[in-house]
């Protein structure tokens, strides 16, 4: 309301997005399947222009994951493509810290829930110890009140959250 008195309109701040000059980066998600499937939607997000990717994992067997990991490292630098991984809560709390430092061996920008949510203490302890950066995603759903999120935040301290509004 501040801004709108103050500029007559809407707009929060002047940048090049906002001004319609420049487009936001976004990650372009890769679906569990085959590895022969997983590379063609690799391929096809990278000729689209995508700098980054967004891979799920945990579905399948997780050597083959680290095999297609391997592949696309590969295939791209870092410094061509941005990888990050979402596990959606499928790795047990007993081999997670594992499993995600196997995962930090393909440069990857973040890992987004490895555990499944409500694990506060668990999650911190791994946020502290892992060589990958934890993004919080489901963790986030179903907290409605201010300090209830300030609460979760302080206890496991991740790196990163994922907001997702039409959730929140």
């Amino acid at each position: 309301l501040a801004d709108m008195a103050a500029k007559g309109s809407k707009r929060f701040y002047e940048d090049r997005f906002v001004a319609g000059q420049a487009g936001m980066r976004i990650n372009g998600l890769i679906w569990m399947g085959t590895p022969s499937y997983m590379q063609q939607q690799i391929k096809e997000k990278v000729a689209a222009g995508f700098g980054c990717i967004k891979m799920k994992i945990g579905a399948i067997d997780f050597e083959e994951e680290l095999n297609m990991l391997r592949w696309i490292r590969k295939e791209y630098s870092k410094k061509e493509l941005e990888l990050r991984v979402d596990a959606n809560g499928a790795f047990a709390p007993s081999n997670a810290l594992e499993k995600l430092k196997r995962l930090s061996d393909f440069n990857l920008h973040s890992i987004e829930q490895p555990i499944k949510p409500k694990q506060w203490e668990t999650m911190a302890e791994l946020c502290e110890k892992s060589p990958l950066d934890i993004a919080l995603d489901e963790e986030l759903i179903g907290l409605n009140a201010i300090s209830d999120g300030e609460s979760l935040l302080k206890t496991i301290k991740p790196p990163y959250i994922i907001l997702k509004p039409s959730l929140l």
